[in-house]
């Protein structure tokens, strides 16, 4: 029995054949690109407008596929790979609030970069003037080209209805309807499970086994190094520092409501026992910051640190509302001291900022002085000290009693070692942008 395919069938078993065909090409040119290429299922969807993913799928229109494969090869190896890329930098799980149409063309912005920069005959095509002046334009403001950081670039300037179409028209390729939105929790931890460690395994392979072919595909390394740096959450590690202490407050926890009620009915208005007035509680209570005042750090972005310090503060559950802060500006030697005892204080400290020094960066100065201060009891349990800087300095060679954080604020994707027993975190300006409340774009 002859069994004769459907016409959908056909332009399925066609439209498979055309995925494979790219994803073959783009694998015989760009081999650490292997897992990533072979991650997403085809799925046909005649509802989409063209191909999109949502981080697990290919979904494919067959007319729309076919139409651009029979225009040109080299467009469906660029819109395959621009699906791809995606993925290893998880666009579509970190919009966190943006707003979408800016944040989606910004994604787009992004991924075409990277492809244009590629040497690969595959996906090789000319670039038109309105692209080599949008990546001139961005470059000026970064080296790294980041979604997060062209979204802060579009988002500082209101971009007429013209505009923002004129570049939607030039970089939109693919059909982002199916990215999931921002409450889809488990899909988004699934999408982020999967392509974390495809894109870190395909670092490895570039900067190993794969170096000739990864150098002809242009400003893709330095996207994977940025993408892979590991992310943390300032508040958390700020956390991270708390002490167990007794606190002032109604603990409900250890008050029984059955001796309250049953005193209450017996007596009138008297209870047989009352709440507990104090509560051990784990929150903050000292730590110190040592801010880099040489000429590689400005003033703006020290204050925005400082904003997200105060933004901890603020919050009830996380310091004592007596707390003992040291503040430190050093350089190459100390220059100040501000103890803070309260959020208030630290408002007013921001107010009247000002940084003394702008000399060479050297760590080990503001180490010996909490050092000092510690021997002279300036501190009862000292769990903490953060460093922010955004240069490189001369370390202290011993280990301090004390958690050390140094807080990096890099453009380049390439930061410096701390010594083991330090912790390091980069931080980009706009991702402290994101908590800052009521800052306007520092790009």
């Amino acid at each position: 029995m002859n069994y004769e395919m459907t016409t959908e069938e056909k332009l399925e078993n066609v439209s498979r054949k055309i995925l494979i065909s790219s994803r073959n090409e783009l694998y015989m040119k760009m081999r650490f690109l292997d897992v990533a290429l072979s991650s997403l299922p085809f799925i046909l969807d005649q509802g989409t407008e063209g191909l999109g993913t949502d981080g697990i799928y290919l979904y494919y229109n067959p007319q729309y596929l076919g139409g651009l494969y029979r225009e040109s090869r080299v467009s469906v190896n660029r819109l395959y790979l621009h699906l791809i890329l995606h993925g290893i930098f998880r666009h579509m799980i970190r919009r966190k609030g943006r707003e979408e149409r800016l944040y989606s063309l910004a994604c787009d912005i992004v991924t075409e970069s990277i492809i244009d920069s590629m040497q690969h005959r595959c996906v090789l095509k000319s670039r038109s003037l309105l692209r080599r002046e949008t990546y001139r334009n961005l470059k000026k403001e970064m080296k790294v080209l980041t979604a997060e950081k062209v979204y802060g670039v579009l988002n500082s300037r209101p971009l007429s209805e013209q505009e923002l179409l004129r570049l939607e028209q030039e970089f939109r390729t693919d059909d982002h309807s199916y990215w999931p939105s921002d409450d889809e929790q488990r899909k988004q931890n699934e999408i982020e499970n999967q392509w974390q460690s495809i894109s870190e395994q395909m670092e490895t392979d570039m900067d190993t086994f794969s170096q000739e072919g990864s150098s002809a595909s242009g400003d893709l390394v330095d996207q994977v190094k940025v993408e892979n740096r590991e992310r943390f959450d300032y508040r958390q590690f700020l956390r991270k520092f708390a002490v167990l202490k007794e606190e002032m407050e109604v603990d409900p926890d250890s008050f029984d409501y059955v001796f309250y009620s049953y005193g209450l009915s017996l007596y009138g208005n008297m209870p047989l026992i009352e709440p507990q007035e104090w509560k051990e509680v784990q929150k903050v209570e000292e730590f110190v910051i040592v801010i880099d005042t040489s000429m590689s750090c400005s003033g703006e972005l020290v204050r925005k640190f400082l904003e997200e310090t105060y933004g901890v503060l603020s919050e009830n559950d996380s310091f004592f509302r007596k707390v003992n802060i040291h503040i430190i500006q050093c350089d190459d030697q100390i220059q100040t001291d501000q103890k803070i005892t309260c959020k208030e204080e630290l408002v007013e400290y921001m107010e009247h900022l000002e940084l003394r020094g702008e000399g060479g960066t050297d760590f080990r100065p503001a180490f010996l002085y909490v050092e000092q201060l510690i021997r002279q009891h300036t501190f009862e349990r000292l769990k903490g000290l953060i460093y922010f800087t955004d240069g490189r300095g001369i370390y202290p060679s011993k280990m301090p009693s004390y958690e050390t954080a140094f807080v990096f604020m890099e453009e380049d994707y390439e930061d410096v070692d701390v010594p083991p027993w330090a912790i390091k975190i980069i931080l980009e300006a706009e991702e402290l942008e994101q908590d800052v409340k009521g800052e306007e774009s520092w790009i």
